[in-house]
């Protein structure tokens, strides 16, 4: 998963404006594979499905939209 997003950040030249981490299962192991996007843990079904969930997150976050459509001020951190 953590491969995914990173070569995401890299095609969209991002690395500079979004910091990733590796963690294990964030005690949610029975959830499927698990994440971190501004203090909200998400849990997708496969790598696919996480890596379509981060890449319009990140966007959003970007272009100043949160992700429920509000425009706010864009994080440094994701």
């Amino acid at each position: 998963m953590i491969g995914r997003f990173s070569d995401f950040l890299k095609k969209h030249a991002l690395e500079e404006k979004v910091e990733l981490k590796g963690s294990f299962c964030m005690e949610r192991c029975g959830e499927g594979i698990n994440w971190m996007f501004n203090d909200e843990v998400l849990s997708s079904s496969s790598v696919e499905e996480g890596a379509e969930t981060f890449e319009k997150r990140v966007l959003e976050v970007l272009k100043g939209q949160t992700p429920n459509g509000s425009t706010e001020r864009p994080s440094e951190e994701i």
